[in-house]
């Protein structure tokens, strides 16, 4: 896609005129899950429903979250989804080695995605995310991650959350979007929790609801204010090489200008 998306719609592959409905919802991607979502006596026609889905091209990017790679169902999902016409990406849940990246590569061509859910996997983010060209994003699944820490307040995840922030840049890939909000009425508080994972640098999120994705992006997309000011910096970029001040007191030096070029670029993403 030549847009960064900002909204991943996660929707269960046992329902397949759910998921229909949710290809049509206006997400950047739909997510179709095999795993969390599916209980363990659907799985196997949650995955026979999603290859019959799959074997055409989809009218949004579709990637599928298949089973943990050490549970039973795992080997199943990557034969089956491997080389569908409408597949984009795979999502790995619960990764915790570079190990596991390299297995699922071997297995499939698509890209993969890995997500992030526990204590050892936050440990070995960078390897993770530097395992094998396949992978081509990390994300966390903050429901695993707060029971496998103990953690009870949103601020008891702010360390890992800006670990695999860190990890994916290092690793050259793009920013981790949030992981999902759970309470689908609770749209003021989606709201200021996106705006707290856009300051610790993540870009979009997941969702489980279509009610949530306008939300979602008017909290990641730039806001008229910060898309004049970023105009203003490149405006002054050009016209004078190096550090210097604008009118109104603001120092912009070769960050200030990157991040301004990225503003935009998010500002006019086409």
């Amino acid at each position: 896609m030549t847009r960064a998306p900002l909204t991943w719609l996660y929707v269960p592959g046992d329902r397949p005129a759910v998921v229909t409905k949710a290809l049509a919802a206006g997400a950047d991607v739909v997510v179709i899950d095999l795993e969390d979502a599916v209980a363990q006596d659907r799985k196997e026609y949650a995955r026979a429903a999603t290859a019959e889905l799959l074997t055409e091209p989809q009218p949004v990017p579709v990637h599928v979250r298949v089973n943990a790679l050490d549970s039973s169902w795992a080997t199943a999902d990557l034969g089956a989804l491997a080389a569908l016409p409408g597949l984009s990406g795979l999502r790995l849940p619960k990764v915790t080695a570079p190990a596991q990246i390299r297995q699922a590569a071997a297995a499939t061509p698509v890209p993969l995605y890995a997500l992030l859910e526990s204590a050892l996997g936050i440990e070995h983010a960078y390897a993770i995310a530097t395992a094998h060209p396949a992978l081509r994003g990390i994300a966390l699944g903050e429901a695993d991650l707060r029971a496998d820490l103990g953690v009870r307040a949103d601020a008891g995840l702010d360390w890992p959350c800006s670990r695999v922030v860190v990890a994916a840049r290092a690793a050259g890939l793009a920013p981790p979007p949030q992981s999902v909000h759970p309470d689908i009425r609770d749209l003021d508080g989606l709201a200021a929790s996106c705006a707290h994972g856009r300051a610790l640098g993540f870009l979009g999120r997941a969702a489980i609801h279509p009610r949530q994705l306008p939300v979602i992006e008017r909290a990641y997309l730039p806001t008229p204010a910060e898309t004049e000011h970023a105009e203003t910096i490149l405006k002054a970029a050009a016209a004078q090489e190096g550090a210097q001040a604008l009118p109104d007191g603001r120092f912009i030096d070769a960050a200030v200008v990157a991040m301004a070029r990225r503003t935009l670029s998010l500002a006019h993403r086409g």
